[in-house]
Order: C-alpha cells, then structure tokens, then sequence
C-alpha cells in the first residue's frame, strides 16, 4: 500500500509518497499554476556513508544503500510566524539512523526551504560522506527527459563576478546511454562545487534551469558560507537535481556520528515558477522575508567609502578631510574609512590584526577625523577584515594556536596570514574586544567586513576531518556575527570579500549589504551590476560608483548609473571635482535616496538575457508595483539601467513583452543634466529602441510607466510610436 501527504501552502504544494517497501519521494509539485509529476525512484533524502556506499558505484550525491533502504516514521506539521513547517521522519533499520527532513514553506510564496537533520541511535559509529539537503526529479510529463531543460549557472572570479551562462541539458552534458539496457542507472553527473570559505568565489550557490516545453523553471540556492555541492543527473526515470554542504568527494568532510551524536545539513531553498525570470523573483520575495530584521534594511543609508580608485588603502588626515566634507556636500550618510587606517608602517597587509588606530597616519588621532564626519552629519564608518591575522601582528603570539585553523599541528599561512578558528573562544574574545572598542572609543555605526584569504579545505584540529572543521567553523563564524548585532543592534555591517567571493545567503541574510565586486574599470563593471540581483537583493547589492574629476561627465554619469538599482555606494575624488561633475554626484545621491522605496518592492527582469562579459550593451531592469513575487502580474511601473559601452554598435531594443499593449512613458530619472537618449516604443511586439550618444560609452537611468494597457496583438501592426519621454523632477 502506498501512502500520500499533500502538504502546501495555497501557493506550492508537495506531494509526498512512501510505502513499506520504499523510502519516502517527491511524487508532484504544484506552483504558478504548473504541476510536475515525478517518477519513482529517487528517495527524498540520501546519506552516503564509509560502510553504506551506493547502490550503484559513482560518484553522486544520490542513490545510496542507506537512502533506498531507510522508511517512513512519522512527520508533523505545524503553522509558525512566517507560515508552515513539516517534519518527516524516516529510519533506516540495518543502523539504527534516524532521519529528520525539515521543509519550510513561507506564506504567499512557491519557494520551498529544505535541511535534513540525523541523528545515530544505533549501537556502533556512523561515519558520513554526505547527505544532500533536498534531491528531487526535475518533473514534468510521461514524455519528459533531462533533454527538456537548460540550465543556468554562474562563473566568479575575483573582478569578474557572476558571469552567467546557459547550457542546454543534451546530448553534449547527457548524451543517450541506452541505460535501460542495462537495468543500471549511469553514473555520472553535472556537478559545481565551492572551494574553501569563498563560498562564491569559483561558482554561485545560486542557479536554475529551465524547460520552454514544459513552461516551467527551477531556480534555488544553498544558504551556506563554506563548501557546498549541486549536481544535475539522468537515471533510468528521470533528471534529478541534488542540493548539498561539504562532501567527502569535494570538500574532504566526513563527520563521525558515534551513538547518539547528531548532524544537521546546511539549508537549501528552492523555487518553481514559468521561467527563469519568474523563479528569481520568487527566490528575491524568499530572500527578503529570511533577512535578518535591522533598521538598515529599509533606511539603506547612502554609504562613501574612501579606498576604490581614491585612497586605496592609504587614508590620512589631511586626505580624508576634503574627502570628508564633499561627502557630505553631496549628501552621503556614511562616511567608511576603508583599509590602511590601523598602519604606521606603509606595509600593513602581512600586520593586520590588532585594529588600533595608527598615529602617524592621524596626527591628532583617530578621533579627529571620525569627529569631523559626524559633525558633517554622517555615521562614521572602518574597514575591518576580522578573521585574519597578518604573520607579523603583534596578536599573533598574543593568541594561542587553537584559536588559529591549523593541519597536522601547524598554522594554516595563506598570502602572509593566518585564519582564526572561532569555535576558539580566545579567538571571538578577540573580535568581540576589538568591535566593542571601537564602538564605544569613536562611536562606529558602520564596519566594512573584509575577507581577502581562502585557507582551504578547513582544519583537522578537535575534528573528525578537515572539512568538518571547517564546516563547524563556518557555524562559528555565523554565530559571531549575530553575536555582534544582538549587542549592538543598529549597527551596519557591509559584507565584503574580496568584493563578492563569499556573497552566499548565510551571510546575505544576517549583513545589511553585500559589496558586488572590486572591478576598478567602470566599464568593465555592468555585467557584474546587471547580474547581481539574480542571487542579491537589489537593496542589499552595493556596486561602486566611482567618478573621478578627470571624467568627462559622460563617464561620470557612467559610474553613477551603475550603482543607482542598488545600494547607492560612492567613492572618488569628489574634493577635486569641478562644480558640473560634483553637481553630477549630488544628483546621483539624491536619485539613489528617491528610488529607496522602489527597490524595496522591486523584483530584477533583464531585457537583453541575463548579462554576458563582453555585450556592448547591457541592461538591468526592476519592475516595482504590479509584479512582487507573482511574475503573471502585469507591472505598471519598472526601473531601467542601460550601459552602453561600444558606442559604434549602435542603437539597441529590449525585450519589454510585459508591457506590450500598454502605452509606455520613458522617463530619464539619471543624469538630468546630460542629453537624453532617443527611445522608440513599439506596443504592439513589447520592444522599446534605444539609441545613445555615438561618440562615446554613456549609460542612463530610466522609468518605465505603463497605462492604457491592451490585448497583446489587439493594436494595429503598423502602431509604432516614440515613447513619451520627460525628464525626472
């Protein structure tokens, strides 16, 4: 007899199955008014483990002894404070493990969060390899194959951050094996991984795929800021998709479970909707509801920091007063004193670590300066890069070495410094003194948290293995973190790491803003803006805007526009600007804090395709009142960037078939002082010409407001007209 829950929340619904002779499984999935029914076959959870290998010999996250054999107990449901929760318990009988699958869902939204907690209640030690979070068929019809769907998934890199691409599930990635012949599934997968503790520094932890078949599309991320793995697979029935932390196989983790030990997976979330775009809204509603509450999250005060393209890592008094005061004068609320600040040496990189201000650098001290901003009206901010300490620090030999990541009894050295363990209480003592000081000394409302290392797979000290450590380090490292804003709750704290090496939503849902990169050419820099928002909210993703005086004011106004869908982040020499440009950046921030409310309620599309590296043009868009996370509402209003930087490609259309049949009005909300760029709106296909100037790069910022909206193909062919354009006031 087999036995079905149907367990939802009006919007999503999961339809789970098990019976005495198989392991429970996703049977359908209901969402956006799209139903997938799934083969059976693959067990809702699957732990791999040193004496419970795999059925078949592979690689892969699923189809393991342990997963196939374990049963159904029990589960529970239960409402809570942000909607419904259910708990489905499972056994395996040869060990005695018993399984907990933990599935969240938020009201309003078809986004499922996923984790898997086991616990040992057997009589002998367990030893773990993995066990991914969620694994379920992509779904579809009696017809479906994994050559159905593409997927979409991003390459990073330092100064090169999520770099999209999409690939077609074929016969390329998954050629046609004739498996069945075999009565054996194959054995190999699609998998991406991290590396280390840049959790996004190779990959993104956030992807989707998508069938235009089926008219539907999964997107999901792993909320984790260590190692984690996704794969893509083909078995006899079906593609699969399995979301997972740290392995053996990739990450050298394995946790020993000795009688009654416990072991929780990192969670996933997951969404189903239309397309792509529909199932990345879905994921930006998810995130929002998750964030941390902070005061932060709906004031997003305009931040200057001093270091790109400006002092880098270089600051003095005499440097930083004019920088103060035009700062202000232009209307910034933070005022950051990036890196170099804590240095008497010039040679601060390999010294870090003991965070007290230099006297060279600030004659009539530290003090003088952060006073300065706050009698300019803004919260003073410092650069932090908490977790290392450079091999010459004085904290160095002031610490013990268990508060240090270590292997085989040494000190892990990456790039001149080491890596402090915070399961170590010396070392969170430290980052607490060092944070508390700083707070009461100088009244420091803001930390730009860096991170500019990657020690590797982790540390084998008091752990099963090094990825473990690493693993239990990461947890630490949370846990630190929100220590920090329970004693100092209206504190902002910016996550940096290397610009976006560890922009996973572990960190993204306790921090305030996420740095998107550290590309110093302006040009070079849309593509990282545009895509940001795929796996960042708008309101959290601080792209530099970064104009300096020798710009022409095309250029300037460049730089501005890649910041403004964002969290507005200005630096540049704006002391030594002339009157037009300074009035430029004046504008910008004055846009920046009217547009504060948009993108609260914004959801990201992207009229030319999710941004590639090298396109001579590139384009971010935000719709904001009609469409929230249900991207079958038609929008009425949407913000747009478009950078055009090879002006000799000429004029550009964008795909704006969600407002096709309306009559649009483009209007120029950034630069006012510049010329305007030509827009032609074609109602009837949903596309919308845009020309700049052909003499140079240039980018603006638009709003788009629709009305009269008719019928898709209700207006005549030849109904081509000129967008109403207005400037913004």
């Amino acid at each position: 007899m087999t036995d079905r829950l149907s367990w939802g929340n009006g919007t999503l619904t999961v339809e789970l199955e098990w019976s005495a002779d198989s392991a429970p499984r996703v049977a359908a999935w209901t969402a956006s008014g799209i139903r997938l029914e799934m083969p059976s076959g693959l067990p809702l959870v699957d732990v791999l483990t040193v004496c419970h290998g795999h059925s078949l010999a592979n690689d892969r996250l699923v189809h393991t002894v342990i997963g196939h054999e374990s049963r159904y107990t029990g589960h529970e449901e239960r409402a809570t404070a942000a909607g419904r929760e259910l708990r489905l318990g499972m056994r395996h009988p040869g060990t005695g493990l018993e399984i907990e699958l933990l599935l969240q869902l938020p009201d309003g939204l078809a986004v499922l969060r996923s984790s898997v907690t086991v616990v040992n209640r057997g009589g002998d030690e367990l030893v773990l390899r993995s066990i991914p979070s969620l694994a379920l068929y992509l779904g579809g019809d009696a017809s479906s194959s994994i050559r159905d769907w593409d997927v979409h998934h991003a390459l990073s890199d330092w100064l090169g951050e999520g770099r999209w691409i999409t690939e077609p599930l074929n016969g390329v990635r998954f050629p046609r094996l004739e498996q069945h012949l075999t009565n054996h599934n194959p054995r190999g997968e699609f998998s991406v991984t991290s590396t280390g503790t840049w959790s996004t520094g190779k990959h993104l932890p956030v992807a989707a795929v998508g069938s235009g078949r089926l008219g539907a599309a999964w997107a999901w991320q792993i909320e984790h800021n260590g190692a984690w793995r996704w794969e893509i697979g083909e078995d006899t029935a079906s593609g699969y998709l399995a979301l997972s932390g740290p392995t053996d196989t990739d990450h050298q983790w394995t946790q020993t479970l000795r009688p009654g030990d416990t072991f929780r997976t990192v969670p996933v979330a997951i969404a189903l909707a239309s397309d792509f775009t529909a199932a990345i809204a879905q994921l930006t509603a998810y995130r929002r509801g998750a964030r941390r509450d902070h005061p932060d999250n709906t004031a997003m005060p305009v931040v200057f920091n001093d270091y790109m393209n400006t002092l880098n890592g270089d600051p003095t008094t005499d440097k930083l007063l004019p920088l103060i005061d035009a700062a202000a004068a232009v209307g910034a609320e933070i005022f950051c004193i990036d890196a170099g600040w804590y240095d008497d040496s010039g040679e601060w990189w390999d010294t870090v670590g003991e965070w007290t201000p230099s006297t060279t650098r600030f004659p009539g001290g530290l003090g003088e300066v952060i006073d300065r901003i706050r009698d300019a009206g803004m919260v003073p901010g410092l650069w932090l890069e908490p977790e290392v300490i450079g091999v010459n620090s004085p904290m160095a030999d002031r610490l013990p070495d268990e508060a240090f990541l270590q292997r085989n009894g040494k000190r892990v050295v990456e790039h001149h410094r080491y890596h402090l363990d915070l399961r170590h209480p010396a070392a969170r003592a430290h980052l607490d003194e060092v944070v508390d000081r700083l707070v009461h000394d100088f009244g420091v409302g803001f930390f730009k948290l860096d991170y500019n290392i990657n020690p590797g797979p982790g540390t084998d000290l008091d752990a099963d293995s090094v990825g473990a450590g690493l693993l239990a380090h990461n947890r630490a490292h949370l846990d630190w973190l929100e220590g920090v804003l329970d004693r100092h709750p209206a504190l902002v704290l910016e996550n940096c790491g290397s610009g976006a090496m560890r922009a996973d939503f572990a960190m993204l849902a306790r921090l305030q803003m996420q740095s998107t990169s550290d590309q110093q050419d302006f040009l070079k820099y849309p593509p990282i803006a545009a895509a940001a928002p795929a796996s960042i909210l708008p309101e959290q993703a601080a792209s530099w805007a970064y104009p300096q005086p020798e710009m022409t004011e095309e250029e300037a106004a460049f730089c501005l526009a890649t910041g403004l869908l964002g969290r507005f982040y200005v630096s540049g020499h704006l002391g030594r600007m002339d009157r037009r440009r300074l009035d430029l950046v004046a504008d910008a921030v004055a846009v920046a804090k009217s547009l504060r409310g948009d993108l609260l309620a914004s959801t990201p599309f992207w009229p030319l395709g999710i941004p590639t590296w090298d396109a001579p043009w590139t384009a971010l868009g935000l719709a904001v009142d009609g469409e929230g996370p249900d991207a079958s509402a038609e929008p009425e209003t949407a913000l747009l960037t478009v950078w055009n930087r090879e002006p000799s490609a000429g004029p550009v259309e964008l795909d704006l078939r969600r407002f096709a049949g309306a009559d649009l009005t483009v209007t120029t909300i950034f630069p006012r002082s510049l010329p305007e760029w030509s827009t032609h709106w074609d109602a009837e296909t949903g596309r919308l010409r845009v020309a700049g100037p052909a003499d140079e790069a240039g980018a603006r910022v638009l709003r788009l407001q629709a009305a009269g909206r008719t019928a898709p193909g209700a207006a005549s062919a030849t109904a081509t007209h000129s967008a109403t354009r207005t400037q913004w006031r």
